[in-house]
């Protein structure tokens, strides 16, 4: 702690002019520090504005394709991708998870063809599949199966390697299945693929145009509580943390972001690793209704919200905002 006293210490200093601002900024945001979460649709040529997710669509494949080459060419490094999976191939048991030539793994190689310099992270979790809307099966109680979803998860992650994702993201909070799914990659020959855990994957509020983007709102059934924590739970958080980081975890995710900064400020602090964050949908939502009726500036919105991120010891962000913001800061 200085000893310097006013007027000898003025803080205001630094502040003065724009280029001692940004001389003496602690953080900087780059394009580099963002994923790009995209829906993937059926049809050709297809766009689905979604109304939840002003400015946000589902893509069919091929658009997806564009959506790629944009955010390369804005400096993007990672796409998040996300299916939804028409009504008639959900079933109770998921199963078209372990399709070859399922939405997911037609747009890993899509994209992989066309914009090998983009990296891939899949989701892992069954609630895209599932005619119930929850990330596991179900017991005859609608109780989730913590040992018998792992078995597909497993098939799900292999699925995705195979099909060419860089970056496997279980996002499904179930016990051991990060352990798991890292033994099988290593088996089948996927040394190389990354696993980012959502190791800290909250019940959340947060989550309703996400749940309308991938087609599972209507069908959910009951709540997701008895597997997602509980957002009164801070120390539950770092022991999650150091379980997917001690069954091989690469990197870990909180989510959802903003209410969550504690949470990955002491993710970061307790274990120095990676940690990412996703700015979820509803986030989103709230900053796009924001700046429509003029409560504040979207640009800055943006920027500032993503900046805390970064303030907070975030390596990255998931963020909707991706692209636009990549271009605002590209500018």
């Amino acid at each position: 702690m200085t000893n310097a006293a006013y007027p000898a210490l003025r803080l205001r200093r630094t502040r003065a002019s724009a280029w001692s601002r940004a001389m003496h900024a602690e953080n900087r945001l780059t394009p580099s520090d963002f994923l790009w979460p995209l829906f993937v649709t059926e049809g050709q040529a297809v766009e689905e504005p979604i109304a939840a997710l002003p400015g946000v669509s589902r893509w069919s494949v091929d658009l997806i394709v564009a959506r790629a080459r944009e955010a390369r060419d804005a400096g993007i490094p990672c796409l998040a991708l996300f299916p939804n999976t028409q009504s008639e191939r959900r079933s109770d048991d998921g199963v078209e998870a372990l399709n070859p030539d399922n939405l997911m793994c037609r747009a890993i190689r899509a994209i992989k063809d066309a914009v090998p310099q983009i990296g891939i992270l899949t989701d892992v979790a069954l609630d895209p599949y599932t005619a119930h809307g929850q990330d596991g099966l179900l017991d005859e109680t609608g109780y989730v199966l913590n040992d018998a979803t792992i078995d597909v998860l497993i098939g799900q992650s292999l699925n995705q390697a195979a099909a060419g994702a860089d970056i496997i993201a279980p996002s499904d909070m179930m016990d051991g299945r990060v352990g798991a799914i890292r033994q099988a990659l290593e088996c089948e020959g996927h040394a190389n693929v990354q696993i980012m855990a959502y190791a800290a994957k909250y019940a959340s509020a947060f989550y309703g145009p996400f749940r309308d983007a991938v087609g599972s709102r209507g069908l959910l059934k009951g709540d997701k509580k008895n597997y997602q924590m509980d957002p009164a739970n801070g120390e539950e958080a770092l022991r999650e943390v150091a379980l997917d980081l001690a069954e091989g975890a690469d990197s870990v995710m909180v989510k959802p972001g903003l209410p969550y900064l504690d949470i990955i400020a002491r993710v970061k602090d307790a274990f120095a690793v990676p940690v990412f964050a996703y700015q979820v949908s509803g986030e989103y939502a709230m900053i796009e209704a924001a700046a429509a009726v003029g409560a504040g500036d979207r640009d800055a919105l943006v920027l500032e919200t993503l900046m805390a991120f970064k303030r907070a010891g975030c390596t990255g962000v998931l963020s909707y905002h991706a692209l636009h913001a990549a271009r605002l800061l590209g500018a």
